[in-house]
């Protein structure tokens, strides 16, 4: 793990209370998308304390919110780890991907309003301008972001949270899915899905907007089993 220069690290002991646990999370929580900190690394509240010459009160508050997010988990010994990737269970946990992708992509087919279809068209474009740079974290933030567009004009916002904590745990997979693709001719084609299912919703079309969403699973599931079984785990089933 990289430490901080002197001077990076005076900046960061000028930071208040509040931006300082901000600061923490968002740096904890890249590396951990970026596989930087590998699942199940430790993550000492004193270590990071003086990584970030901070008190350990903005180093405790970020570990809760990355805990929230599913990012973290805290030991019975109440020690805290990064969250394991568990490959075996992953067919179970794109099947709860894809029913919440279903539901809030069907609720705003219902509910959407003109302005969420602008947010959505602009997180569309976005995420299609990020797979031309080819940056891992940028796109799947920027696929993130295009996904709770959606769920954000469903207008519920219990299945909004929980879909995006599902999408915050598929992201370091789909991080190795990106950082292996990357340096392959025309890796990342443009994605023209994202774009049919704003047409559904637009048409507020929810049939067709569910079936949108499955088949989006799907094909990210195909993808990512396919991916894992090659570098990780060769007797991974596909049991979907």
């Amino acid at each position: 793990m990289k430490t901080n220069s002197t001077e990076q690290r005076s900046k960061l002991a000028a930071t208040k209370r509040g931006g300082g646990a901000a600061l923490v999370y968002e740096t904890i929580r890249d590396e951990i998308l970026e596989l930087t900190l590998a699942p199940g690394s430790p993550l000492d509240e004193s270590s990071l304390a003086a990584r970030f010459a901070m008190s350990r009160s903005p180093i405790r508050e970020a570990l809760v919110k990355l805990a929230a997010k599913g990012l973290v988990r805290t030991l019975a010994n109440r020690s805290t780890i990064v969250a394991p990737i568990d490959l075996i269970e992953f067919p179970k946990f794109v099947a709860a991907l894809d029913y919440a992708q279903r539901i809030v992509t069907r609720l705003a087919a219902l509910h959407r309003s003109d302005a969420d279809l602008d947010e959505m068209t602009k997180a569309a474009e976005r995420y299609n301008a990020e797979c031309k740079s080819g940056n891992p974290l940028r796109m799947s933030e920027a696929n993130k972001h295009f996904h709770m567009c959606i769920a954000k004009a469903g207008g519920n916002p219990y299945l909004a949270e929980f879909y995006g904590k599902m999408l915050d745990e598929g992201r370091r997979i789909l991080h190795m899915h990106y950082a292996r693709r990357h340096g392959e001719q025309d890796p990342f084609p443009l994605n023209s899905e994202h774009f049919d299912m704003i047409e559904a919703i637009q048409r507020k079309d929810e049939k067709k907007a569910d079936q949108l969403a499955h088949e989006h699973t799907r094909m990210l599931h195909g993808k990512l089993v396919e991916f894992m079984r090659v570098n990780y785990l060769d007797d991974l089933e596909d049991d979907q």
